[in-house]
């Protein structure tokens, strides 16, 4: 049986002010997205560094309220940022606020500059994987005793694309999993996952594959599906918030769902 596409928007949540961030979401809802993701960290990715941004977490609360189909989550929040069951707690928080939309995206982190104005420690990505592995136990764990519980089993969406140990966390504990990159070597990371699969007995069709997108869907969205993805990101930035892919993805996505 063949995956059904989906189609998430990533809102940069920088260079804007809120009410613009907002209307973007909400017009991406409005346009038919299935998810609307956006991003950890403390300082704009692009563009001026000391630019506008805005929390996370915070945001999410917001969109939970502000939107009624989408789900919603961050493509990825940081492990290193809060305490596994301080993170579990939010997260039950936002499903609970959206009726069970949130998916809990999450990566090791990478971004120093967060890390050292906000007094974390950056270490070394070796450190940060390895606490990615002990912290998602811990949230699975945290969620089994909370009450209320969780609204569903919630998602776990894991980025990244290190084939030693990233993949291996990815087959033990994700349901979606982000890839980065072209086509050819995304098709590679996809075999090495299988890998992993088979390596920690699951299977591979679990775990969803998805992978962020910035060209047409008729020059690259027929390869990406044979190659296993069914879920595709595009990012917008602010203040602008074009949304003009992102609507040609959409209608894509209809035509290849039938």
């Amino acid at each position: 049986m063949t995956t059904p596409v989906r189609i998430a928007v990533q809102v940069h949540p920088q260079h804007a002010d809120y009410s613009q961030i907002r209307r973007a979401v909400v017009a991406s809802e409005e346009a038919g997205v299935d998810i609307v993701f956006n991003w950890d960290h403390f300082f704009p990715l692009y563009g001026e560094a000391d630019g506008k941004h805005f929390e996370c977490w915070t945001m999410l609360g917001a969109w939970a309220e502000a939107t009624e189909r989408v789900e919603i989550g961050a493509l990825v929040t940081c492990n290193s940022y809060r305490n596994p069951e301080l993170l579990a707690d939010m997260a039950r928080t936002v499903d609970h606020i959206s009726d069970g939309r949130l998916i809990l995206g999450i990566g090791a982190g990478w971004f120093e500059r967060d890390y050292d104005e906000y007094g974390y420690e950056f270490a070394t990505a070796g450190g940060r994987i390895a606490e990615l592995a002990r912290a998602l136990p811990r949230i699975k764990a945290r969620w089994a005793t909370m009450n209320p519980a969780p609204t569903r089993d919630i998602p776990i969406l894991i980025g990244g694309s290190g084939e030693r140990k990233t993949l291996r966390i990815v087959a033990e504990h994700a349901d979606v999993w982000h890839g980065f990159g072209e086509l050819e070597p995304l098709r590679h990371k996809v075999e090495v996952l299988d890998t992993w699969c088979a390596e920690v007995d699951r299977k591979p069709e679990m775990i969803e594959r998805s992978t962020g997108v910035t060209a047409s869907p008729d020059d690259v969205g027929a390869d990406l599906v044979a190659a296993g993805f069914s879920l595709f990101t595009v990012g917008t930035g602010g203040p602008d918030f074009d949304l003009g892919l992102l609507k040609e993805w959409i209608a894509w996505r209809d035509q290849h769902n039938g």
